[in-house]
């Protein structure tokens, strides 16, 4: 009983990771996007950056106290011998020089070392020397959950604390285009909250419903809107069908759209804790792809960060891009 139990864990944590290797591996022949790594000063930035490099995924441009990276390289045994390296004095400079890589058309991607995450995105939403755009920047955390059999998206998760309905326009339409960017037409959006009926007391389930009339109307496109839809049913067919839902994202959703960064963290968290989920993470609405990991994270998950941008920063070459702020 417990060498079975124990088996059906490993074949089901081995399918969950399957998702990551197919993104991994759509990288193969394209070539590697430069990426400007902001303060890589630690084994986990380093590590993460000369993997996804040995996999020709990126092109990394260190930015940070030579001196540091050096260092820090030698230490975990990193050969950073063949990466560009940009000279800065500390871990602000090193974000302010490398969102000026990226503005000078050196970079088409950025990645985040070892330095806070705010003094990263204080740089890249500076209003003159930033990277803003018409668009509201959001995170998306792309979960490769062992129990469902694809890719899930979780927006937002890490950078907008309390959207507003226009705010969660963009953040839609940022994951839509992620998704679609990743080669999935039409990708299905649930829109969450406590429940699956619209109630005037619960203001998420009006913004939901609004959401989907707005993508009726044309105002978000590429993607298939439903909500408010409770977590229940919008990952598993047998709770939809129970609850009487008929919708074709009910059941199957590709990305869910949280009320708030509270419940998208909070949801995130009990996949990757609780159901051994990974969770690569992506910053969308700037001018390039942001990667944004965390020193928690695998090995694999930082590849596969990489993998996303270098995948959304091609999709992005093909099409017109969002007008500058």
């Amino acid at each position: 009983m417990n060498a079975a139990m124990k088996t059906g864990r490993q074949e089901t944590g081995e399918r969950g990771h399957e998702a990551y290797e197919r993104l991994i591996a759509r990288c193969k022949g394209i070539k590697p996007v430069a990426t400007a790594v902001a303060y890589p000063c630690d084994e986990s930035s380093l590590e993460g950056a000369a993997a996804a490099a040995r996999a020709g995924i990126i092109a990394p441009i260190l930015v940070g106290p030579a001196a540091k990276v050096r260092a820090a390289a030698a230490l975990a045994k990193i050969d950073v011998s063949g990466f560009r390296l940009i000279e800065a004095a500390g871990s602000q400079d090193a974000a302010d020089k490398a969102v000026a890589a990226v503005r000078a058309g050196e970079a088409e991607a950025l990645m985040k070392g070892s330095l806070h995450t705010d003094e990263l995105m204080g740089a890249v939403v500076r209003r003159e020397t930033g990277l803003r755009t018409a668009r509201r920047i959001s995170h998306c955390f792309i979960m490769a959950v062992p129990t469902y059999p694809r890719p899930l998206i979780i927006t937002d998760a890490a950078v907008n604390i309390f959207p507003t309905l226009e705010d969660k326009v963009d953040i839609v339409q940022n994951a839509i285009d992620l998704v679609t960017g990743l080669g999935l037409k039409q990708p299905k959006v649930a829109v969450l909250s406590a429940v699956e009926t619209v109630n005037p007391k619960i203001p998420s389930t009006l913004e939901a419903a609004a959401l989907c009339k707005m993508a009726e109307r044309g105002q978000i496109t590429g993607g298939l809107l439903d909500g408010p839809l409770a977590f229940d049913n919008a990952i598993d067919p047998e709770a939809a069908r129970i609850k009487g839902i008929k919708s074709p994202v009910a059941g199957q959703a590709d990305i869910l759209v949280v009320p708030d960064l509270e419940a998208g963290n909070m949801l995130a968290k009990n996949l990757t804790f609780l159901s051994k989920a990974d969770a690569a993470g992506i910053v969308l609405g700037a001018r390039v792809p942001i990667v944004l990991t965390s020193r928690a994270d695998s090995l694999r998950t930082r590849i596969a960060s990489c993998a996303v941008a270098a995948l959304s920063a091609l999709a992005r070459k093909k099409k017109t891009p969002i007008a500058a702020a």
